[in-house]
């Protein structure tokens, strides 16, 4: 199975890009993994950044894809059942799971709705360079969890 991860722009911090770097490496280990940076809007003007960037998002998908974006107000999974999910995906065959991770204001109520799933991290607002991190981490502690190796702990 192949986990691809789609957001506007590159993660401009350095020690979260570094973090993001370290957990792609260790997910490599048990599944392929894509990271397609779209390019971020850049205007100043919030509706239209949001249309922009959902837009350019919605092009990179792929048909086929099981899609789960991550969103403030989707469902909250614990890490084992993010660990059960990953494993379900895998046992039916699935090819590519595709994480969106919207830019700074969100995504479009269009792509919110053609998306599979809608998970939240938290009820608490992060960052969307720090939303990157989380979800690698918790996609690595997904795995560790189905492997049974000690990192979950």
């Amino acid at each position: 199975m192949r986990l691809r991860f789609i957001w506007p722009g590159k993660t401009r911090n350095p020690q979260l890009r570094a973090l993001c770097d370290e957990y792609l490496q260790r997910l490599e280990h048990f599944a392929r993994c894509e990271v397609s940076e779209v390019r971020e809007s850049g205007t100043d003007d919030p509706r239209l950044g949001i249309e922009t960037d959902s837009r350019r998002i919605s092009d990179a998908l792929r048909k086929g894809s099981v899609t789960v974006l991550l969103d403030r107000e989707g469902t909250p999974r614990s890490s084992e059942k993010l660990a059960a999910q990953i494993q379900e995906w895998a046992n039916g065959g699935i090819r590519e799971v595709a994480f969106i991770i919207g830019g700074p204001h969100g995504v479009s109520g269009d792509l919110r709705e053609a998306v599979d799933a809608r998970w939240s991290l938290s009820q608490m607002t992060f960052t969307h360079e720090m939303a990157r991190v989380l979800l690698l981490e918790q996609l690595y502690r997904a795995y560790a969890i189905n492997h049974r190796l000690p990192y979950q702990k």
